[in-house]
């Protein structure tokens, strides 16, 4: 059997698995656990704090620092979406494979558990480190839940590659984001008396007017890196939601909104003025008027010096002959934060194909993938 027709028999059986964030992953998982213990590798779960999802860790060969493959399992819904096929279930046509995840991102996790089963009968010189997670979708969730007990185990390997769908190109960087969530509280009162009380949507109105200007500034002032698309750091207001009915002043409204930045503006430095800007707002009304700003999640981005001895190494591995920046967020930066020189490489293109109906892969860019795990299996055996 090939290398491609096997990773592609191994892509039948993950896209098979409905692995929706909102899901459990525990099916897929106990198939790759058995998977890759059958072929010689010590495998660790580790759990969400509920159970009812997991991570894997899973490394074979002798003890160092070897070579980290990251990946996640989870995919997005889709519902809503208009699909010409059974997303669950892989279908080839011509020379392309279809299904949710075959490029966001279970077509890298099929090529690297095809390369665990080529590593099983060959003499590894140095240890190949496997990770795959969980929640990545709904904002690198499971990964931040994971790193406790995931850190001790990688360990310092000298390279780190996290699959998500770059065309096979190495990319070095991508933006950060925290998510945020404002509560703007008012006073309640008829509608007649409206002028009377402390409309909260006003006090939100008054809110985004800020956030816009925050956002300009940015474009206008603010540090650029025009590697990316948008060459700056953006705030964006997602949803605005308040009141009850058309004749109730709304006591309460609540937003949320998301910030990604460049690592030359430091997140803290966004949050304090986003926390500026709702402390301004809140001052110009009565005093029982105020904004509560939370964070509800983050992560980290990704900056890595060109000049770095992991990037020279990707692009022989890859064939790859540039590097880029990516607009979306990865776990990448997690293991960067960990000392661990790592880059985003994979098969597929995250705009042409991610989170889309009737989402697809090229079989061209699956053996590639599969060519550079080849070569990275050389080098672990040289």
């Amino acid at each position: 059997m090939t290398d491609l027709a096997r990773t592609l028999e191994i892509l039948e059986r993950l896209t098979g698995f409905d692995t929706v964030s909102r899901n459990s992953n525990l099916e897929l998982a106990a198939y790759a656990e058995a998977f890759l213990a059958d072929r010689g590798f010590a495998v660790t779960r580790l759990p969400s704090p509920d159970g009812s999802k997991t991570g894997l860790y899973a490394e074979k060969g002798p003890a160092g620092p070897g070579v980290l493959l990251s990946a996640h399992t989870d995919v997005v819904p889709v519902d809503g979406q208009e699909w010409t096929r059974d997303p669950f279930r892989l279908t080839r046509e011509g020379e392309r494979v279809y299904g949710r995840g075959t490029t966001d991102m279970k077509g890298y996790v099929a090529s690297v558990l095809a390369l665990a089963g080529r590593a099983a009968g060959v003499d590894l010189k140095e240890p190949l480190k496997i990770v795959l997670s969980y929640d990545e979708e709904i904002g690198c969730v499971g990964i931040q839940e994971m790193l406790e007990r995931l850190a001790p185990l990688i360990g310092s390997p000298r390279a780190c590659f996290v699959g998500e769908p770059t065309e096979m190109e190495v990319a070095i960087g991508h933006k950060g984001k925290a998510a945020l969530r404002a509560v703007c509280f008012g006073q309640s009162g008829h509608s007649a008396l409206a002028p009377d009380f402390t409309n909260a949507l006003h006090l939100a109105g008054d809110f985004l007017s800020e956030l816009r200007r925050l956002q300009e500034d940015f474009a206008a002032n603010g540090a650029r890196d025009d590697a990316y698309d948008v060459p700056y750091s953006t705030v964006h207001v997602g949803k605005l939601s308040g009141g009850t009915a058309l004749n109730i002043v709304p006591d309460r409204a609540e937003m949320t909104f998301e910030y990604r930045h460049l690592a030359a503006d430091r997140g803290e430095d966004i949050l304090a003025r986003i926390q500026a800007a709702a402390d301004r707002v809140s001052n110009r009304y009565p005093a029982e008027a105020r904004i509560e700003v939370e964070q509800y999640n983050a992560y980290p981005g990704l900056d890595v010096p060109p000049d770095s001895a992991v990037v020279p190494f990707a692009r022989a591995l890859a064939r790859s002959t540039g590097t880029a920046k990516v607009a979306f967020g990865t776990e990448a930066g997690f293991f960067h934060q960990l000392g661990i020189p790592t880059v985003v490489c994979g098969p597929g293109s995250m705009a042409g194909q991610g989170h889309k109906p009737d989402e697809y892969l090229e079989l061209r860019q699956l053996s590639q993938c599969d060519a550079m795990m080849d070569r990275l299996l050389d080098d672990l055996t040289a």
